[in-house]
């Protein structure tokens, strides 16, 4: 069934499904007449030759000269051209199919002025799979992400190049071969298919997915360290974490139990420590927390994908154009950063309870570094040194972008986002991050192999798939093959799906 956009009710989850399940999507019949009543008020309005930026006047420091009327025909034309500035290599498929679901989304709304061949050529090249080719960089996500979209926007000229059944194309040849008129560009349409941060906003609706699952990841992977640590349980009793009321490490707490329900540990008749150390204790806090950033970040993409982004706008209703800045990608890149920095978090979380789990010192009687043969063998020592790495660089990309603003066009555009750098580092930091669980994972596994105990469901599921892909290190071999296996599981999310069909969802 055809995911419907209506202006107002997309969600993180259909945008992941017309992104990478390739999902139909159609126009909601409602969004269309709003089109067409907006489209017929803008048209009045150049009849009476009314001043509407972008349309019959120049743009950014060129916002106060006004076009003739054969300058208006021409001028989206090279507005796209112009703005097609970007560099590097491409973004991936599924940015570019969710930016282009984002800016339909908000073309439903009835609010920037294209005629609707524009909204409904997007929609067959979604449908059709045309992906215009759109480099990762060039956005300074204000006046929105000019630079990719107008090489969506390049497509709808019939000029640029796209992807089509796994080829790279000339735009024009990509839309012949699906069938996909070209509908041109007249008055406004230029500006209105790239005037907002969709691609940043798409790039972020995707990472936000993708963290959620890596979160109840790194739950899963705590609790495997904590059977493995011989821990101490009270500090996870959810009803201490509802004493302080905080969402994130409710629910938080509640996973990491769920994992261990079933264990010798949970009996209460094993042996631990009055108090264990911070990074076991207080893992339902910081994951928690992490769990509460996502939340907000989510709030603030699902309310730009479903919110008049554009420049300026128009409000049939009371036959008014108003220019403003609905453009500016801050919204979403201030919680993004944060959601970068939460993430590189919960990674320095996770290698404190590694160092727990190779440390003699720490270890509650594991092997030293893991390995039955230390001083011959060195186990997973190096294992640490990965993660560190890993960490070092998350630590350094988890600076906010969102503050590092440099002027542009003449000082017109005087204060942006720079909400692409958080969508681009945000890639990174997951990306490492994958690799960071994946040997905190290995490692549990390990220690878990030398404990004579009956772990719970959750991390016995989540043990029994970390062995389908990497063995028992008995003696030291070379670990690349098996720390890049590890990050790639991770990725996959199989061990989270595995241990929820076991257990239930974590959510």
């Amino acid at each position: 069934m055809a995911i419907r956009l209506d202006g107002s009710h997309l969600t993180i989850e259909q945008l992941v499904r017309i992104a990478r399940a390739n999902e139909p999507v159609e126009l909601d019949p409602a969004a269309l007449d709003r089109i067409k009543a907006c489209r017929a008020m803008l048209e009045e309005k150049l009849k009476a030759r009314e001043i509407m930026y972008g349309t019959n006047t120049g743009i950014g420091e060129f916002s106060e000269l006004v076009l003739s009327d054969e300058q208006v025909l021409q001028f989206q034309r090279y507005l796209i051209y112009n703005h097609a500035a970007g560099i590097g290599e491409p973004a991936p498929v599924e940015q570019v199919r969710a930016a282009m679901a984002s800016r339909v989304n908000v073309h439903a709304r009835g609010r920037s002025g294209c005629r609707p061949e524009i909204t409904l050529t997007l929609i067959d090249m979604l449908n059709k799979g045309v992906t215009p080719v759109v480099c990762r960089k060039g956005s300074v996500g204000a006046c929105g992400d000019l630079a990719p979209m107008s090489q969506i926007a390049l497509l709808l000229m019939g000029e640029g190049e796209a992807f089509y059944k796994g080829e790279r194309l000339p735009g024009l040849t990509a839309l012949d071969k699906a069938g996909i008129p070209v509908p041109g560009l007249q008055a406004r349409d230029g500006l209105a298919a790239i005037n907002g941060s969709n691609l940043l906003t798409a790039m972020s609706a995707l990472q936000l997915y993708d963290i959620n699952r890596w979160l109840k990841q790194a739950e899963i992977a705590c609790s495997m360290t904590l059977e493995a640590l011989i821990a101490n349980l009270k500090p996870y009793d959810v009803r201490l974490h509802r004493e302080r009321g905080f969402a994130g490490a409710i629910r938080s707490s509640q996973a990491i139990l769920k994992c261990i329900e079933g264990s010798d540990l949970a009996t209460g008749k094993m042996k631990t420590k009055v108090q264990d150390a911070y990074s076991m204790r207080s893992s339902p806090q910081v994951i928690g927390a992490a769990h509460d950033a996502v939340a907000h970040a989510r709030k603030q993409v699902e309310t730009e994908l479903n919110g008049t982004a554009d420049n300026p706008i128009f409000l049939p209703e009371f036959k008014l154009t108003l220019t403003g800045a609905n453009f500016q990608g801050s919204p979403i890149s201030l919680p993004m950063d944060m959601v970068g920095a939460a993430v590189t978090m919960i990674c320095v979380l996770s290698e404190r309870r590694l160092n727990r789990l190779t440390n003699p010192a720490l270890s509650m009687g594991l092997p030293d570094f893991l390995t039955k043969g230390a001083g011959m063998f060195s186990g997973m020592m190096l294992s640490q040194y990965t993660a560190d790495t890993l960490i070092a660089e998350q630590r350094i990309l988890s600076m906010p972008a969102s503050i590092q603003s440099i002027p542009a066009a003449a000082d017109q555009e005087d204060f942006v986002s720079m909400g692409m750098n958080t969508a681009l580092k945000n890639a990174q930091i997951l990306d490492n991050a994958y690799g960071v669980l994946g040997i905190e994972f290995m490692a549990a596994s390990q220690a878990l192999d030398f404990r004579p105990l009956t772990p719970g469901q959750g991390v016995q599921t989540a043990k029994s798939i970390v062995r389908n892909h990497i063995s028992h290190l008995e003696i030291d071999r070379p670990l690349y093959p098996d720390h890049t296996r590890m990050k790639e599981l991770v990725k996959s999310c199989e061990i989270l799906e595995e241990v929820e069909k076991t257990i239930g969802s974590l959510e």
